[in-house]
């Protein structure tokens, strides 16, 4: 077992590596040998022992110099969708399975300059398509909960790391739900930062109007330092923003945010959110919604009002349009992210072939897995000629309506959102099997968010399941650039249950 179960979070575990009570490179060695160990539940698909160690030995020397940072020494790893130098960069697919990056991708550059400790590449659905983790060349990672049930995707090789305690942090990607989703099934913490706070420079395309980086962690308090590590404008990447709401978009600044929100917080006295009205959505709770996981939203949601939060009825009418919309923009945009992998510059090419298309065919046809040729079948359909405006400009119409009703939420009714994250706890392995659509019907209440591109994170609320608990998550969900308060508000809720401190086991 790892020091790092020891530890209650990133705070008591940096203290100690300042204070000399063990080294980074000793933590390192210890990490890397409980995730070798771990290798059944298939979460990490690349694992260099060497490039680890160096990295700890460099958090070692920073430490000796006094040039320690709040993640100085952390173990962390990289959902594998981020590319990496030194550690394969495969998206999880056999398209890619040798790739090795020259550079690194900004988010795990910034985290490597904060002094952060990369144990290795992390499992998840191939090229970030799905929402079980069952799509990954390697096949599926298994829940540290449960090794029958899945841990949700596609960053569930990230979420299952944090809920193993095999590290304290994992970058993980939200294109419809991504971070949140296996966050909620883990029982750990996840954000998903507005769109274009962090840098999508180096993370492998899926649907490039959607895709964000975004942390997993035990808690919201340890997932602030590793946001604020990966948070600020990159000219690297077109999309992302040199302002945030009149506020330069900047290391610190979600740092800075946190902090003036629990200032406020505490100052406030034994009501600390009076005044603050929460808007729970009626489509949310809704048939399809398991009575398990609606008590405990409705737990979760009197803990706050007992805080002095007021609850607040809200609508989000086209809640159920955002499947459809989702489901044709991030296949368009797929097919046309994916149309690069031809077999000729880089990735898979088939060994027998006739001519150059028939080398394309077959390279894509050998390197894609079902999903991947599935969601890039019907982006090609609905971008091509005599469909593009019934379905892709129609779905592009609807993606603007579901992010007015956000914006008439926040203006008129509400300061944050929340509901469920998932619909129902984990799934069995293999249960979609025959019905791989019935997976896109689970990602109802994370689409919206994404289609609007607004913040939101899970945080664990209780547990599901029976006679096996499993964990079910409550989404938060903020105004643009509202990320230091979604942190501060979970905090303090984290500080009210215990839910987050769980382990797998342990019940």
């Amino acid at each position: 077992m790892s020091a790092i179960h020891e530890f209650e979070g990133i705070q008591a575990l940096a203290d100690a590596l300042r204070q000399g009570r063990l080294s980074a490179a000793e933590l390192a060695g210890e990490a890397l040998r409980a995730a070798r160990a771990h290798g059944d539940s298939k979460l990490f698909l690349h694992i260099d022992e060497d490039l680890t160690l160096a990295q700890a030995r460099e958090a070692d020397a920073a430490i000796a110099a006094g040039r320690a940072g709040p993640l100085t020494g952390i173990p962390i790893a990289h959902k594998d969708l981020f590319v990496t130098r030194g550690w394969r960069t495969t998206a999880a697919s056999r398209m890619l399975a040798d790739y090795v990056s020259p550079f690194d991708a900004t988010v795990v550059a910034r985290l490597h300059e904060a002094g952060a400790v990369s144990l290795g590449k992390l499992s998840c659905d191939e090229f970030a398509m799905g929402s079980a983790n069952e799509n990954a060349v390697g096949g599926p990672v298994r829940n540290p909960w449960d090794p029958d049930r899945i841990p949700g995707g596609s960053s569930g090789g990230s979420a299952a790391a944090v809920a193993a305690r095999l590290v304290l942090g994992a970058t993980g990607t939200d294109t419809g739900g991504s971070v949140r989703q296996p966050a909620a099934l883990c029982g750990v913490s996840g954000i998903k930062p507005t769109y274009g706070t962090v840098s999508r420079y180096g993370i492998v395309a899926y649907a490039s109007s959607l895709d964000q980086a975004g942390p997993i962690a035990r808690s919201a308090r340890d997932l602030v330092p590793l946001l604020d590590a990966i948070s600020g404008f990159d000219p690297l990447d077109s999309t992302s923003l040199q302002t945030c709401d009149g506020r330069a978009n900047a290391p610190g600044r979600v740092l800075a945010d946190y902090r003036q929100a629990c200032e406020r917080l505490q100052a406030a006295g034994a009501r600390p959110l009076e005044g603050l009205r929460i808007g729970v959505p009626r489509e949310f709770f809704n048939e399809g919604l398991a009575a398990e996981v609606g008590a405990a939203i409705e737990a979760a949601l009197s803990v706050f009002e007992s805080l002095g939060a007021r609850r607040v009825e809200i609508s989000l009418p086209r809640t159920a349009l955002s499947i459809p919309a989702y489901y044709v923009i991030a296949p368009a945009e797929a097919s046309s992210n994916l149309s690069r992998y031809d077999g000729v510059r880089y990735g898979h090419r088939a060994a027998n072939y006739g001519d150059l298309a028939d080398m394309t065919s077959r390279s894509r046809t050998e390197g894609f897995g079902d999903e991947v040729r599935r969601r890039i079948l019907v982006g090609t359909y609905v971008l091509s000629h005599g469909y593009y405006d019934a379905y892709y400009l129609q779905a592009q119409r609807v993606r603007r309506m579901i992010a007015d009703d956000f914006r008439k939420a926040f203006a008129e009714d509400c300061d944050l959102i929340m509901g469920p994250v998932t619909p129902t706890v984990a799934r069995r392995i293999g249960d979609n099997r025959q019905d791989p659509i019935a997976d896109w019907l689970g990602d109802i209440y994370t689409l919206g968010v994404s289609l609007a591109g607004l913040p939101g994170m899970s945080i664990p609320c209780g547990f599901g399941g029976g006679s096996r608990p499993l964990p079910i998550g409550l989404q938060i969900i903020g105004n643009y650039f509202d990320e230091g308060r979604l942190l501060a508000l979970a905090d303090r809720y984290q500080q009210a249950t215990d839910w987050h401190q769980r382990t797998p086991g342990q019940q």
